[in-house]
């Protein structure tokens, strides 16, 4: 009589490792991306006229008025959230592409599949995603003398991401939290439909062509970045119309954000801060899937 033989489980459930390897994924992300991603804030919400003449102008006046640090501000609020965002990301992905394999896991998604998956994690991604940019937003921008509050009085500057957090509460509900809400749905599921659509494709184009199909180093760190920029083709503007809404209190809706942003510079106003963005984009994201990946393969071997 032949034995059954039973499939060895998992050490670490499946939900469990998307939720390990993408804290990891996400705490990659923040050290190496956020400088950059300060440079975008500043350059997206600076006033007209505008203050900078372009990303290295913006570099050296942060530096020259608050040194390296200046780079880093606000770097708590993404630290402490995009390292459990991209947990819930990885893990809504993962849950999302298992139902679209209906029970069987050996079944290899399509591309368009991938996508889809990619999309339903990042409709839930924009829960998260908003009070937390909405809070990394006012910290990047805000003057060190001080900030305007809502009833338009002067008040003394935020002295960190948990007081940023309670007084914007404070002053404006909880749903002050989640100004922006809207425009972050729009921006987050197109973009992650193309984050994953990237990541995969690239893979797999690279895969194709090796005669082993094994993936190296360098092809992963490829396939992330590449897709990071994937990731914002679909999804910039909404990103400008989100960093202004937010930093903004006197914006009423986004159709009149648009209207001043396209008064006041033109269509290049939608795409403002972009260089530093893609620039920001690849590094963040390599990192990001390579810290991914190896923590993957570091608990499936356990």
């Amino acid at each position: 009589m032949a034995a059954v033989t039973q499939e060895k489980k998992p050490a670490i459930p499946k939900l469990a490792q998307d939720l390990i390897a993408g804290t990891i994924g996400g705490w990659a992300q923040v050290v190496v991306g956020h400088p950059a991603d300060t440079i975008k804030v500043r350059l997206q919400t600076q006033p007209s006229p505008p203050i900078y003449s372009s990303a290295m102008d913006c570099v050296r006046k942060l530096i020259k008025e608050e040194g390296a640090k200046g780079l880093y501000r606000g770097v708590m609020s993404p630290l402490a959230g995009i390292g459990f965002c991209n947990a819930v990301m990885f893990m809504a992905n993962g849950h999302s592409r298992r139902l679209l394999q209906n029970g069987d896991e050996k079944k290899v998604l399509s591309i368009v599949e991938i996508g889809i998956a990619g999309s339903m994690a990042g409709s839930v991604m924009a829960f998260l995603n908003c009070p937390i940019e909405l809070l990394k937003v006012k910290l990047q921008t805000q003057d060190p003398k001080g900030i305007i509050a809502a009833n338009g009085k002067h008040e003394p500057a935020y002295k960190g991401v948990i007081d940023c957090g309670l007084r914007t509460v404070r002053a404006q509900g909880f749903m002050g939290i989640y100004r922006g809400m809207g425009i972050t749905l729009l921006r987050d599921t197109p973009s992650y439909f193309a984050y994953f659509v990237g990541y995969e494709g690239i893979k797999r184009i690279i895969q194709s062509v090796k005669p082993d199909g094994q993936l190296t180093t360098f092809d992963l760190l490829m396939a992330g970045g590449l897709s990071g920029f994937a990731a914002w083709v679909p999804a910039y503007p909404q990103d400008v119309i989100k960093s202004n809404y937010q930093n903004d209190l006197r914006y009423k809706s986004y159709g009149e954000v648009v209207k001043t942003l396209y008064k006041a510079a033109g269509p290049k106003a939608f795409i403002n801060g972009i260089g530093p963005t893609l620039v920001r984009a690849f590094p963040a994201n390599a990192a990001t899937f390579f810290a991914y990946e190896m923590a993957m393969d570091a608990m499936s071997k356990m």
